[in-house]
C-alpha cells in the first residue's frame, strides 16, 4: 500500500520544474520529455496548494491538458497566484507553459474567453508560426502537431498575442508580451507532434533558464548519499524478486550501505524455469550481496490447491508471502541481535502519480500484481529509492551501476508469478508444462533477436484439453496460448506482430518437446480492451 504523498526535497536541490496535472492521460509524457532535456521535474495534482508549489522554488511551471471544459461547474481552475511566482536566486518571474486545457485555464484566469469549438479537433494538424519566439526555436513552419480538444480560445487575455496557428485553429499558440507566459493548444508531449520534444526543451532551457544538468549519474550519487544518511548505522531488508526494479534497487542500496543490506528472495514455486537458481547466482555470486533465498514452494502450492479464482489466488499468495517474509525477518533479527529498522521496495513514480491524481486512483481492474506491499504492523520504515523515477530511468540507473543487460531488459513479471498464467486450479504438473512452454518461447525470442522488440511475452496454460494426433495415436492434452505485446509503459499495448515462421517454429518445438501439450494458440488482442495478463 502506498503512503500518502510526502514532498521530498529535489535531489541535491537540482533545478525543478513543476507540472500540475489537470487529468490528462499524457501528463507522464510531459515529465519524460522534460527529464530527457536534463531537467528534474515533478508532477502534482492541480489541487496542490499554491503555497506549497511556491515553497518548492520551481524554475518553471507546466499546466497539463485535461478532460474537462474550463467553463463546466466543478472544473479545475488555475489559482492566479501561480502566475506570479519568482524564480529562486534571480527573483525573475517563473515561466508558465499551458498545454491544451492548461492554456485555456490560464487564459480564462487572465480574462480571456473559451468556448466550445464548432467541431472537435482530434488528430494531426500543420503548424504555422507567426512570431519569432524562443518557444519555437528550431521548429519549422508546416511541422506536424497533435490536436485533441473540443474547446478553443475565442478571445485572448489583454497583453497576449497569437504566435502560431493551424488551418482549423486560429489560436494554436500564444505568448504574453510582458511576462514569460506561453501556451499551446496542441500536445507537444506525444510522439505524433513532430518537434514536441524540442518545444518542451526550449521551454525549460531557453525560457526557464534551467541548466539541464540532471542525469542518472547525478541521481545515483545523490541517492546513495541520501540513503547512507537516512539509514545511519541501522540495517535494511529488501524483498528481491529478480525483476528490474528490485534488482537495480538492490545494487544501488548495496553500494550505499554494504553489509547493512540483506535481501530476501522467496521461491513461491511460481517462478519461471531456472529463475530461483539464476537470481541467486546473479546477486549472491555476481554482486556479493547478503541474499537469503527461501524455498517456500510447498507452502504456496498447498494453499493454492483447488483454487481457480484469480483474485483468491492473489490473496493467498499475498498472505503467504507476508508470512514467509516475516519468518525470514525474525531469522535475520536473531542473527543481527536487533531488528532491521528499514524495508526497501521498488515503488516507481507512476505509482505515486496515480495515488495523488486529483481525480483519484483509476478504477481497479484487478488487484495489483506486486505482492511486495507489506503491512504497516510489521514495523518497518520505508526506503523507496526510485520513488521519483520512471521505468526507463530505473533501467538507465541499472546500466550506470553495471547491472547485467539481461536483468535490465527483462520483461515485466507479475508478483503472483505463474499463478495468473496457469488458468484454473494450479497443479504441479500444470506448472511444469507451463514453465517448459514459456522457456521455449522466451529462448526462441532471444535466438531470433526479437526479445527486445516486445514489451512482454509469455505462455498461458489454458484450462482446456483438445484432441490431437501424434503419429498414429489420438491425444487429448493441454493447450497453451502465447502472448506478446508491444508497449511504452504497459498502460496501453498492442499485440506483437511476430513473424509467422517464428510462431510456427515455437509451436512446433512446444508440441514436440513438452509432453502433455498438443495445441498452441497466439493471442491477437490489444490493451484495451484486453489486459496484458490473462488474469
Amino acid at each position: 500500500m502506498l503512503r500518502p504523498y510526502v514532498f521530498y526535497p529535489t535531489p541535491m536541490q537540482h533545478q525543478l520544474v513543476v507540472i500540475l496535472d489537470y487529468g490528462s492521460q499524457t501528463t507522464q509524457l510531459i515529465a519524460r520529455r522534460v527529464r530527457e532535456a536534463g531537467v528534474y521535474c515533478e508532477i502534482h495534482p492541480c489541487t496542490f496548494p499554491p503555497a506549497e508549489v511556491a515553497a518548492m522554488q520551481p524554475m518553471g511551471l507546466i499546466l497539463s491538458g485535461g478532460p474537462c471544459s474550463v467553463y463546466d461547474d466543478g472544473a479545475p481552475q488555475l489559482d492566479p497566484t501561480l502566475l506570479n511566482l519568482k524564480q529562486p536566486g534571480t527573483g525573475k518571474p517563473v515561466p508558465v507553459l499551458g498545454i491544451c486545457y492548461g492554456l485555456q485555464a490560464m487564459a480564462r484566469t487572465l480574462g480571456g474567453e473559451v468556448e466550445p469549438s464548432e467541431r472537435r479537433e482530434f488528430g494531426r494538424a500543420h503548424l504555422t508560426a507567426h512570431a519569432d519566439t524562443p518557444l519555437f526555436a528550431g521548429i519549422s513552419d508546416g511541422s506536424t502537431v497533435w490536436m485533441s480538444h473540443g474547446d478553443h480560445l475565442t478571445r485572448l487575455p489583454i497583453g497576449f498575442a497569437t504566435v502560431a496557428t493551424t488551418d482549423n485553429a486560429p489560436i494554436a499558440a500564444v505568448a504574453a508580451t510582458d511576462r514569460p507566459l506561453v501556451g499551446v493548444q496542441f500536445h507537444p508531449e506525444v510522439v505524433h507532434t513532430e518537434h514536441g520534444a524540442t518545444l518542451l526543451q526550449n521551454f525549460v532551457l531557453r525560457l526557464c533558464g534551467c541548466r539541464g544538468d540532471w542525469s542518472m549519474g547525478s541521481f545515483i550519487e545523490d541517492k546513495k548519499a541520501e540513503i547512507a544518511e537516512q539509514v545511519g548505522d541501522d540495517h535494511v531488508i529488501l524483498g528481491l524478486s529478480g525483476g528490474v526494479d528490485s534488482s537495480v534497487a538492490a545494487v544501488l542500496l548495496h553500494e550505499a550501505l554494504g553489509d547493512r543490506l540483506t535481501c530476501v528472495f522467496v521461491n513461491n514455486g511460481l517462478l519461471r524455469a531456472g529463475e530461483y537458481e539464476q537470481v541467486q547466482a546473479t546477486f549472491r555470486d555476481g554482486f556479493h550481496l547478503d541474499l537469503r533465498a527461501v524455498d517456500a514452494t510447498d507452502l504456496f502450492l498447498e494453499r493454492l490447491e483447488g483454487i481457480a479464482d484469480p483474485e483468491e489466488k492473489r490473496r493467498i499468495i499475498g498472505h503467504a508471502f507476508i508470512e514467509v517474509f516475516d519468518e525470514a525477518t525474525h531469522a535475520i533479527t536473531e542473527q543481527l541481535g536487533t531488528k532491521p529498522r528499514f524495508l526497501a521496495q521498488g515503488t516507481l513514480y507512476p505509482d505515486v502519480i496515480e495515488s495523488v491524481s486529483f481525480k483519484g486512483p483509476s478504477a481497479t481492474i484487478k488487484t495489483h500484481h506486486n505482492v511486495g506491499g507489506l503491512p504497516e504492523e510489521l514495523g518497518f520504515e520505508l526506503i523507496e529509492p526510485f520513488r521519483e523515477l520512471f521505468k526507463d530511468e530505473v533501467r538507465a540507473v541499472g546500466r550506470e551501476l553495471g547491472v547485467p543487460e539481461a536483468v535490465i531488459e527483462r520483461h515485466p513479471f507479475p508478483g503472483p508469478g505463474l499463478a495468473v498464467r496457469h488458468l484454473g486450479p494450479i497443479t504441479r504438473e500444470g506448472l511444469a508444462l507451463l514453465q517448459q512452454a514459456d522457456k521455449i518461447f522466451i529462448d526462441e525470442l532471444h535466438t531470433s533477436g526479437l526479445y527486445d522488440q516486445v514489451w512482454q511475452a509469455f505462455a498461458v496454460l489454458l484450462p482446456v484439453q483438445s484432441v490431437g494426433v501424434m503419429g498414429d495415436y489420438r491425444t487429448y492434452e493441454q493447450a497453451v496460448c502465447l502472448r506478446a505485446v508491444t508497449s511504452v509503459d504497459g498502460m496501453t499495448a498492442d499485440w506483437a506482430h511476430l513473424p509467422h515462421p517464428f510462431l510456427g517454429r515455437v509451436s512446433n518445438r512446444i508440441i514436440n518437446e513438452v509432453r502433455g501439450i498438443n495445441r498452441v494458440a497466439y493471442d491477437v488482442s490489444s490493451k484495451p480492451p484486453a489486459t496484458i495478463e490473462w488474469e
